[in-house]
């Protein structure tokens, strides 16, 4: 239990229901705010916290000690509020799914001081709560075959190791997982992975990575451009058993 925001709530002489009254939301959501990796959205955050007479960073630490690159935050933010992540990756496993050992390997080799690298791993492995909050995003990932079978970091085991994880992440209510064949002929996917985010009342963002900091995408003609490539893409994947099947068969093979 998050004991920082029950007290908080007391010592204002607030009970879940006024709180949910003042901000016109319903009494169970703030009763969720009270457990571990919860958080209200950006826009009730800071008006909760006026409310109970706290900052937010007491009331939930945790989650808001940022540590991942500023650049980075105003995504972090969306993966929060939205009802559906869509992400496509054509090199790596995704960061709400990768373990430990897997997202220090991918920032190996850089220029970044092991503080530096540690923030990063940690930030990573802090935003993959909203996996299991009890009203979090369906995340809906695909993935190119070559993810599965490229060597990250020194060790077969840390491949076997985070693809076990895969396919445990897979099992979750909140994940769906397909895979793109390597057999499959040249697909939009080739072009570069992307993270489609559809948020509360309709809306969409895009986040689309590269070699520079990525860009967050809001633009009808940019969206419209990267469903066309989103559906193009899930036509070429494996349907979720198959899926499946290819992903513990390539697991076994990195034991």
């Amino acid at each position: 239990m998050n004991h920082a925001f029950v007290a908080a709530l007391a010592d204002a002489g607030h009970t879940a229901e006024s709180l949910a009254d003042q901000l016109g939301v319903h009494p169970k959501t703030v009763a969720r705010w009270a457990n571990p990796g919860h958080i209200p959205q950006t826009r009730h955050r800071n008006t909760v916290a006026e409310l109970l007479g706290q900052e937010s960073e007491a009331l939930w630490p945790d989650v808001i000690r940022r540590r991942e690159p500023v650049w980075f935050r105003p995504w972090v933010d969306i993966e929060r509020e939205a009802i559906t992540l869509r992400t496509f990756e054509l090199a790596w496993v995704p960061g709400l799914l990768q373990i430990e050992a897997y997202a220090r390997a991918t920032l190996a080799g850089g220029l970044l001081t092991a503080d530096a690298t540690e923030d990063l791993v940690a930030a990573r492995l802090n935003r993959q709560a909203i996996l299991h909050r009890e009203r979090g995003p369906l995340l809906v990932v695909v993935l190119d075959e070559g993810v599965l079978r490229r060597r990250v970091g020194d060790s077969r085991e840390l491949m076997a190791a985070q693809l076990t994880h895969l396919l445990a992440c897979a099992e979750l209510p909140s994940v769906q997982l397909h895979v793109v064949p390597a057999d499959a002929p040249s697909y939009p996917g080739l072009d570069g992975p992307f993270v489609i985010a559809d948020l509360p009342g309709g809306t969409h963002v895009a986040h689309v990575d590269g070699p520079a900091p990525a860009q967050i995408l809001d633009q009808p003609a940019d969206l419209a451009n990267l469903e066309r490539r989103w559906e193009r893409i899930r036509g070429e994947a494996l349907p979720r058993g198959r899926s499946l099947d290819l992903v513990k068969e390539a697991a076994a093979s990195w034991s």
